[in-house]
């Protein structure tokens, strides 16, 4: 169920995968461990959740969570993010154009205060003395969209961009792996404008690893320029779907 993304005397990063059921869409979640403190990534639903907070002593205790990540609005994303709330005292970072509508998952008006907008051209988030970067990936897939960096790992996490569904954890062969994303991003991601800037963006920063929030993760640099020359390719949403516009029959 875990595995150590990385680590060193300092910080540690977490992968939490398999936790889903039924008719659930498989999800990862990731904790950022830096000097006995944590944030934790995308914290999903609420069955979810008890699996999460009973793995969580291995790694660290929900009282040390001080930050909770919401990459967008998704159910699989924030639906238990009230709980977290509640047994934590951890502020959660969401887009800010959905702040009011995560509300809308029974956000308690005693926690909202916690509930911190980011803006749209992103921001640096201090865990206990490391610099995060959310950065923006707007539109891949959601309206207002984040994902985030760590330049310690070199770990870029990059959301619902990069989600598969397969039965590995790690991408061994990226050529195979491409049918495995092709038919979510075609669907999935909204517009290939924001796949070229994004990839345009990312080409700045030194990537290990990209950790999605469904399917295998990309290792290695050459894996992970693999997938972002990938993703600049793509016309997917919209522009893949021109035909489908017509008066149904």
């Amino acid at each position: 169920m875990a595995d150590i993304l990385f680590e060193n005397d300092e910080h540690r990063c977490v992968y939490l995968e398999n936790l889903c059921e039924g008719e659930m869409i498989p999800s990862n979640q990731h904790i950022i461990i830096h000097k006995s403190k944590g944030m934790l990534l995308d914290p999903g639903g609420h069955k979810v959740y008890a699996k999460i907070f009973s793995a969580m002593p291995d790694f660290l205790l929900p009282s040390q969570i001080e930050h909770i990540f919401l990459s967008h609005q998704d159910p699989d994303i924030v639906a238990a993010i009230n709980g977290w709330l509640m047994v934590t005292n951890a502020n959660a970072y969401m887009p800010a154009i959905w702040r009011r509508f995560i509300a809308h998952f029974g956000v308690d008006g005693s926690v909202m205060d916690r509930m911190q907008s980011m803006p749209d051209e992103g921001m640096r988030i201090d865990l206990n003395g490391c610099e995060l970067l959310a950065i923006p990936a707007h539109f891949l897939h959601s309206a207002g969209n984040m994902h985030l960096y760590d330049p310690i790992s070199k770990i870029l996490y990059s959301g619902d961009l990069g989600g598969s569904f397969c039965d590995y954890r790690f991408v061994e062969a990226f050529n195979d792996h491409i049918p495995h994303m092709e038919g979510f991003h075609n669907r999935y991601m909204a517009s290939g404008i924001a796949c070229r800037l994004w990839a345009k963006m990312v080409r700045q920063l030194d990537i290990e690893i990209i950790a999605p929030q469904h399917g295998a993760v990309f290792r290695g640099k050459e894996q992970c320029n693999q997938f972002i020359d990938w993703v600049e390719t793509l016309e997917p949403g919209a522009e893949s779907m021109q035909e489908i516009y017509q008066l149904p029959v």
